[in-house]
Protein backbone atom coordinates (compact mmCIF):
# COMPACT_ATOMS: atom_id res chain seq x y z
CA UNK A 1 0.00 0.00 0.00
CA UNK A 2 1.34 3.45 -0.81
CA UNK A 3 -1.50 5.71 0.25
CA UNK A 4 -4.68 4.33 1.70
CA UNK A 5 -8.17 5.44 0.68
CA UNK A 6 -9.51 4.33 4.08
CA UNK A 7 -11.53 6.80 6.11
CA UNK A 8 -11.28 4.95 9.46
CA UNK A 9 -8.50 3.11 11.27
CA UNK A 10 -10.47 -0.15 11.00
CA UNK A 11 -10.74 0.28 7.22
CA UNK A 12 -7.01 1.01 7.08
CA UNK A 13 -6.23 -2.19 8.98
CA UNK A 14 -8.62 -4.19 6.78
CA UNK A 15 -6.66 -3.14 3.68
CA UNK A 16 -3.46 -4.72 4.99
CA UNK A 17 -2.24 -8.26 4.47
CA UNK A 18 -2.37 -10.21 7.77
CA UNK A 19 1.39 -10.10 8.41
CA UNK A 20 1.55 -6.33 7.75
CA UNK A 21 -1.59 -5.73 9.81
CA UNK A 22 0.03 -7.51 12.77
CA UNK A 23 3.02 -5.13 12.64
CA UNK A 24 0.81 -2.03 12.40
CA UNK A 25 -1.40 -3.24 15.27
CA UNK A 26 1.63 -3.68 17.55
CA UNK A 27 2.86 -0.16 16.86
CA UNK A 28 -0.70 1.21 17.18
CA UNK A 29 -0.98 -0.37 20.63
CA UNK A 30 2.32 1.14 21.80
CA UNK A 31 1.33 4.61 20.61
CA UNK A 32 -2.20 4.40 22.02
CA UNK A 33 -0.90 3.32 25.44
CA UNK A 34 1.55 6.21 25.68
CA UNK A 35 -0.14 9.12 23.93
CA UNK A 36 -0.97 12.07 26.20
CA UNK A 37 -4.66 12.93 26.62
CA UNK A 38 -6.28 15.30 24.14
CA UNK A 39 -5.07 13.89 20.85
CA UNK A 40 -7.53 12.21 18.47
CA UNK A 41 -6.81 9.18 16.33
CA UNK A 42 -7.96 9.14 12.73
CA UNK A 43 -6.95 8.91 9.11
CA UNK A 44 -5.24 11.86 7.45
CA UNK A 45 -3.04 11.92 4.38
CA UNK A 46 -3.72 8.21 3.84
CA UNK A 47 -2.27 7.04 7.15
CA UNK A 48 -3.18 6.66 10.81
CA UNK A 49 -2.58 9.99 12.56
CA UNK A 50 -2.85 11.38 16.06
CA UNK A 51 -3.76 15.07 16.03
CA UNK A 52 -5.13 17.93 18.06
CA UNK A 53 -8.76 18.32 16.96
CA UNK A 54 -9.49 21.51 15.01
CA UNK A 55 -12.21 22.26 17.57
CA UNK A 56 -9.42 22.57 20.16
CA UNK A 57 -6.93 24.45 17.96
CA UNK A 58 -8.24 25.65 14.56
CA UNK A 59 -5.62 28.33 13.86
CA UNK A 60 -3.21 26.33 11.68
CA UNK A 61 -1.51 27.68 8.57
CA UNK A 62 -3.07 25.06 6.29
CA UNK A 63 -6.39 24.41 8.03
CA UNK A 64 -5.26 20.89 8.98
CA UNK A 65 -5.01 19.65 12.58
CA UNK A 66 -1.64 19.69 14.34
CA UNK A 67 -0.24 16.19 14.47
CA UNK A 68 1.93 14.49 17.06
CA UNK A 69 2.47 11.16 15.29
CA UNK A 70 1.44 9.11 12.27
CA UNK A 71 1.85 5.52 11.18
CA UNK A 72 1.89 4.11 7.66
CA UNK A 73 2.40 0.83 5.85
CA UNK A 74 4.30 1.79 2.71
CA UNK A 75 5.02 -0.45 -0.25
CA UNK A 76 8.42 -1.67 0.96
CA UNK A 77 8.53 -0.53 4.60
CA UNK A 78 6.59 0.86 7.53
CA UNK A 79 6.99 4.43 8.78
CA UNK A 80 6.37 6.17 12.10
CA UNK A 81 6.21 9.95 11.77
CA UNK A 82 7.01 11.90 14.93
CA UNK A 83 6.65 15.58 15.74
CA UNK A 84 9.68 15.39 18.04
CA UNK A 85 11.73 16.34 15.00
CA UNK A 86 10.47 19.90 15.61
CA UNK A 87 12.27 20.00 18.98
CA UNK A 88 16.07 19.68 18.99
CA UNK A 89 16.33 18.41 22.59
CA UNK A 90 13.65 15.74 22.11
CA UNK A 91 15.11 14.70 18.76
CA UNK A 92 18.59 14.33 20.24
CA UNK A 93 17.35 12.28 23.20
CA UNK A 94 15.22 10.15 20.87
CA UNK A 95 18.20 9.46 18.62
CA UNK A 96 20.38 8.60 21.63
CA UNK A 97 17.75 6.20 23.01
CA UNK A 98 17.36 4.67 19.55
CA UNK A 99 21.14 4.11 19.21
CA UNK A 100 21.24 2.60 22.71
CA UNK A 101 18.56 0.09 21.66
CA UNK A 102 21.05 -1.44 19.24
CA UNK A 103 18.53 -1.26 16.40
CA UNK A 104 19.52 0.22 13.04
CA UNK A 105 18.02 3.69 12.67
CA UNK A 106 16.63 4.44 9.20
CA UNK A 107 15.39 8.02 9.27
CA UNK A 108 13.49 9.90 6.59
CA UNK A 109 11.92 13.32 6.64
CA UNK A 110 10.45 13.36 10.17
CA UNK A 111 9.97 9.59 10.17
CA UNK A 112 11.59 6.36 11.18
CA UNK A 113 11.37 3.57 8.61
CA UNK A 114 11.49 -0.13 9.41
CA UNK A 115 10.79 -3.36 7.54
CA UNK A 116 10.11 -5.71 10.47
CA UNK A 117 8.71 -5.16 13.93
CA UNK A 118 11.84 -6.59 15.56
CA UNK A 119 13.82 -3.77 13.86
CA UNK A 120 11.85 -1.07 15.70
CA UNK A 121 12.46 -0.28 19.39
CA UNK A 122 8.82 0.09 20.45
CA UNK A 123 9.81 1.39 23.87
CA UNK A 124 11.64 4.29 22.22
CA UNK A 125 8.64 5.08 20.00
CA UNK A 126 6.38 4.90 23.07
CA UNK A 127 8.70 7.27 24.94
CA UNK A 128 8.73 9.71 22.00
CA UNK A 129 4.95 9.99 21.72
CA UNK A 130 4.60 10.39 25.48
CA UNK A 131 6.80 13.49 25.59
CA UNK A 132 4.52 16.19 24.17
CA UNK A 133 1.22 17.24 25.72
CA UNK A 134 -1.40 19.00 23.60
CA UNK A 135 -0.47 22.29 25.27
CA UNK A 136 3.23 21.79 24.53
CA UNK A 137 2.45 20.89 20.91
CA UNK A 138 0.43 24.09 20.48
CA UNK A 139 3.12 26.17 22.18
CA UNK A 140 5.84 24.72 19.93
CA UNK A 141 3.71 25.35 16.84
CA UNK A 142 2.97 28.96 17.81
CA UNK A 143 6.66 29.58 18.54
CA UNK A 144 7.60 28.23 15.10
CA UNK A 145 5.06 30.51 13.41
CA UNK A 146 6.27 33.73 15.08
Amino acid sequence: MVQSKATTVDEYLDELAPDRREVIEEVLAAIRENLPAGYEEGILWGMVCWCIPLERYPDTYNGQPLGIAALAAQKRHFAVYLSIYDDDELREEFEERYRESGKRMDVGKSCVRFTKLENLPLDVIAWAVSQTSVEECIERYEKSRS
